[in-house]
């Protein structure tokens, strides 16, 4: 059993974060306070292949694998997780277009996808379907033409921002079997966005209810086979469980280095702080819950990538472990800077905030114990 990265994921990690800490921690604060990230970030993105991380290369993508994956993200999120998660969902919903999308369909979109021209967004959760997904209402009556939508979608990422949307809606009966799943670009009439909320962090993403009246799509949007939408949505769920674990371990490094840094250099009682006992205990258990953390995704990660019997389960363990651990340093982090920690100027407030939805979405962490405990006594 051999724990270290290959030459070839060092450099992947190495790259990404040599990219993010040029090109996104520079700016973070300031996409935060504007709401947005700049357009023009995501082709620079798509040049270093990031736009199909797990796209085979046959199809123009990176051929990453899962383990691959968390390392982009878990690099890009030291600089910015806001930034890091949002690559995320485009890589999720990508990887859905290029395993069940129609070679008409992949032909047409996938060279925007790829590149980060085309920006994608990912539509499942609706105002009263969260956790029970598969009771989604947004309905897709077929015509002669294709399909009429109708419906609302809610805390969409890169709502009335992203140029395309891959979206769950109901083509039959209730339940996942009448699911299927459809891409709509941006700008097709009777497609339009709520008012962009006002949320605690991930504050430079565009997040806004995205509406369907009578928004008539081509019967050649559709991705896969009708009914089978619910299992496509499901699919990218483990993968995107360690990605968004990914950027809660990223970004919790970054407040520990941070924090290591400010220690050094704050004096108290005529001494720097990182020489009292106390406060050292704090930096060794917060290093020791790291070091778990990460060792439990890889280990996910590569449960994933061969296909085991029990990757979803470990997968949801990651996320249900890693997204607290990151939470939980990142407020330590915090709390060893005092009142700086509280103030924006020092970087670590923003990660508290960021960090908190990690543990909501990608099926929240709740629902990751009801996922082990199931595994668990269909096992016994």
């Amino acid at each position: 059993m051999d724990f270290a990265l290959t030459e070839e994921q060092t450099a992947i990690f190495d790259m990404a974060h040599a990219f993010g800490q040029e090109n996104i921690a520079p700016f973070a604060r300031q996409w935060e306070a504007e709401g947005t990230i700049p357009k023009e970030l995501w082709p620079q993105v798509g040049e270093l292949g990031f736009g199909g991380l797990y796209v085979s290369e046959e199809a123009g993508g990176s051929g990453l694998t899962r383990l691959d994956a968390t390392l982009v993200f878990e690099a890009l999120s030291m600089a910015c997780p806001s930034v890091a998660a949002f690559l995320s969902i485009h890589n999720m919903c990508a990887k859905m277009l290029d395993t069940f999308g129609s070679d008409e369909l992949k032909a047409r979109v996938m060279p925007g996808v790829l590149s980060l021209n085309t920006v994608l967004s990912y539509c499942l959760t609706e105002p009263g379907s969260g956790s029970d997904a598969a009771a989604l209402k947004t309905r897709a009556e077929r015509t002669n033409e294709g399909y009429t939508l109708n419906g609302t979608k809610a805390f969409i990422s890169g709502g009335g921002y992203s140029d395309a949307y891959v979206c769950m809606v109901r083509t039959g009966e209730d339940g996942p079997k009448g699911i299927s799943t459809v891409y709509v670009e941006d700008g097709t009439p009777g497609l339009s966005f709520g008012a962009l909320e006002q949320k605690m962090g991930w504050k430079s993403q565009p997040t806004a209810q995205v509406q369907f009246d009578d928004c008539n799509i081509p019967a050649n949007n559709l991705v896969g086979t009708e009914g089978d939408g619910f299992k496509y949505a499901m699919a990218g769920l483990d993968g995107g469980r360690l990605n968004i674990s990914s950027c809660s371990l990223g970004a919790a490094q970054t407040a520990l280095n941070l924090t290591l840094q400010y220690m050094s250099e704050r004096k108290a009682f005529g001494t720097s702080i990182d020489q009292f006992q106390a406060l050292q205990f704090r930096l060794a258990d917060m290093e020791i819950e790291m070091q778990a953390a990460r060792t439990f995704l890889r280990q996910a990660a590569w449960k994933l990538d061969q296909g085991a019997p029990d990757a979803t389960k470990f997968c949801a363990m990651a996320k249900k472990f890693v997204t607290e651990t990151g939470s939980k340093v990142v407020d330590q982090c915090l709390q060893l800077h005092g009142g700086y920690g509280y103030l924006a100027d020092y970087g670590i407030e923003k990660l508290v905030r960021d960090l908190r939805v990690h543990q909501i979405l990608e099926g929240t962490n709740e629902i990751m114990r009801v996922i082990v405990s199931r595994h668990m006594l269909a096992n016994r």
